[in-house]
Order: structure tokens, then C-alpha cells, then sequence
């Protein structure tokens, strides 16, 4: 028979450890997915200072996800890594979450009690055993469901997600960093601040040639002031990620920000309520999605300004609706939960 954590959150960043660390210190029982080898989120592929967030100046994106795992561990909270939720299907308790082994699964910094392979003392203290399955399938089990899943890198167009080319690099992060520029011709596509800022730091790091391609312009004014006329390409462009052009122009690397896009593929067959980008729609004083005990909260729900600030916020919000949400439960069958805060 299967046992039940209060709440299965999937995505291990800002939000998803908000909630959890929140959940836990209520004195709940959550159980954390990630689908990378430890959580943080975002954050850790970012090796840039994040200097908007007014409690940690001077920290790097990484050093706020080393500082998310080490929450998590001082909290208690179990974390499946390496695990991507895949399906999810509603039970007479709560749901059903169906997580595949991606490789990624490790020891998280600081011992953040990610459990990769088999059952341990952390699953039983939650309350939430995996079932196994063949091709590294396991269910997990929660009364709740909470998406924090996040956003990924908007691809090229007609290109899946997850489609890759030699010099074509989609996204920010740590292969931004880890790329030579010196000598090269860079194409950098997008008009918001991530290809503005990384035109910069492209044009910093040595490039012979960048040229900058937007369809509209949607950065901030200092970073659009700070690139030549002469390097802008404003309007419709056509990249071909095969042969390294745009508009017929040859490079050595296209950058490409084009944005980003909501994950959360696995709860395809809950139906929920979504705009039309694909962002799953709440009610806002909750973070509640439109199927019952299910809350979808950070960038994948695009509730608040994205950045990490807003999404810890969203994961409070959804932990103390979710805590609400049991002690009425608990009052209608004439029983008492201990909460601590």
C-alpha cells in the first residue's frame, strides 16, 4: 500500500526549496524532486554575481543555489535528484508522480539529503516510499502536488527543446563562460537583456566580429545605449543553426536568447488552466492551479516578475495554503496536526 508525503514538490530551485523548507518547518512532511544531481535550480548555472538580491550582495548565482541545498539540509527535507517527473495521475488521496532516473542523480553540497538510488531513512521518515519500476520508473506519492519546474531556454524556432548544434549556444549559463572567444565572429540572437548583456560580454572577451540581431527590442535602455549602431540588426532574421548563418551570414557561433518557456510537460493529463504561452494559471492569494490540492508556483506559473526573490515568495505562499489546507481537513475528521509556526 502506498504511503504519502503531505506534498510532492517537483523542482528542486527557488521556489520548489522555499516551499519545502517552509512545509517542513511547519512541521509537515514534503518530498522534493530535482531532476538535476542537486537542487538550486537556475541559480546553479549561473556563475555571475546576482546582485539583486538585497540580503546576499556580492553572491554568485551558483553560491545562492549552494546556499538552497544547505537550507534544504538544515530542514530535513528528503530530495529525490536525478529524478524528472514524467506523468502524474490523480488517487482517491492525492497524486501519483511518476519520476525516470536522468543520470544526473548525486550527493548534493553539504549533504542535502539527496537520495539517488533505493529507499533510506529519509524516504520512511517522509512517509513516502518510491515504488520501482523497470527503466528507472518510480512512483512517488503526495496529497498534494506542487510544479516548481521552472523555465527552460526558448529554442530556436521550428527546433525542439532539447535540439543542439556544433557552435550553437541556447541560453545563458556556465557554456557561455566556458567558451573561447578570441578571434571569433559571434552572432548573439535575442533583444532582451540577456542578449544585450552578453553581447558585452562576448565583445569583452575578445571576438573579432558581433553583431547583435533583435526582431524587437526589450532591454534595458543603459544596455541598448552601450552597443553600435553598426553592430544592431533590428527586425526579422532567419538563423540557420546547421550552417552558423543568419540572414546568409556566416559565423563561428550563434548565441541564442530567445527567451524562455514554461516546463511542466509531466502534468499534461491533470488539464490545468494555462495562458497562452503555455504558463499555468493561480489564484494568486494561494498559488492553487485550476485541479483540486495541485499549486504550480515560480516561473513555470510566471505569477510575479521572474527572479529568485519572487519565486522563494511563491513557495511560502503555496507551503502555508497547503498547511491551511490540511488543518481544515484535520478539523473535519475531528483530528489535530502539530504545526510549528
Amino acid at each position: 500500500m502506498p504511503q504519502y508525503s503531505d506534498a510532492i514538490i517537483v523542482g528542486g530551485g527557488p521556489a520548489g526549496a522555499s516551499c519545502a523548507v517552509w512545509l517542513a518547518r511547519l512541521g509537515l512532511a514534503p518530498l522534493l524532486v530535482e531532476t538535476g544531481a542537486r537542487p538550486g535550480g537556475l541559480p546553479n548555472d549561473n556563475p555571475f554575481a546576482d546582485d539583486w538580491i538585497a540580503a546576499l550582495p556580492g553572491v554568485t548565482g551558483q553560491q545562492v543555489g549552494a546556499n538552497i541545498a544547505r537550507s534544504i539540509e538544515a530542514a530535513g527535507v528528503p530530495v529525490r535528484c536525478g529524478r524528472r517527473a514524467v506523468a502524474v495521475a490523480r488517487t482517491d488521496e492525492g497524486y501519483a508522480v511518476t519520476v525516470q532516473a536522468t543520470g544526473a542523480g548525486g550527493q548534493a553540497p553539504h549533504g542535502a539529503s539527496c537520495v539517488v538510488d533505493g529507499a533510506s531513512d529519509s524516504w520512511r521518515s517522509a512517509g513516502a516510499r518510491p515504488d520501482v519500476g523497470s527503466e528507472g520508473l518510480e512512483v512517488l506519492y503526495g496529497r498534494h502536488l506542487v510544479i516548481a519546474s521552472g523555465v527552460r531556454a526558448r529554442n530556436l524556432a521550428d527546433a525542439a527543446p532539447g535540439d543542439r548544434w556544433p557552435g550553437v549556444l541556447v541560453g545563458p549559463g556556465s557554456a557561455i563562460v566556458e567558451q573561447d572567444y578570441a578571434g571569433l565572429s559571434v552572432a548573439v540572437l535575442g533583444g532582451g537583456d540577456n542578449g544585450f548583456e552578453n553581447y558585452a560580454y562576448v565583445k569583452s572577451r575578445g571576438a573579432r566580429t558581433v553583431h547583435l540581431y533583435a526582431r524587437t527590442v526589450r532591454a534595458r535602455p543603459q544596455l541598448v545605449d552601450a552597443v553600435p549602431a553598426a553592430d544592431l540588426r533590428l527586425g526579422a532574421y532567419r538563423a540557420d543553426p546547421h550552417a552558423r548563418q543568419v540572414d546568409g551570414q556566416a559565423y563561428d557561433l550563434l548565441l541564442v536568447f530567445h527567451g524562455w518557456e514554461p516546463q511542466a510537460d509531466f502534468a499534461a493529463s491533470l488539464a490545468l488552466r494555462r495562458d497562452e504561452r503555455g504558463y499555468i494559471h493561480t489564484d494568486f492569494a494561494t498559488a492553487r492551479a485550476s485541479a483540486e490540492d495541485v499549486y504550480a508556483i515560480g516561473e513555470v506559473a510566471n505569477r510575479m516578475h521572474p527572479c529568485v526573490v519572487t519565486a522563494m515568495a511563491d513557495g511560502v505562499v503555496a507551503a502555508k495554503a497547503i498547511q491551511a489546507a490540511i488543518e481544515r481537513q484535520a478539523g473535519r475528521e475531528g483530528g489535530t496536526r502539530p504545526f510549528r509556526r
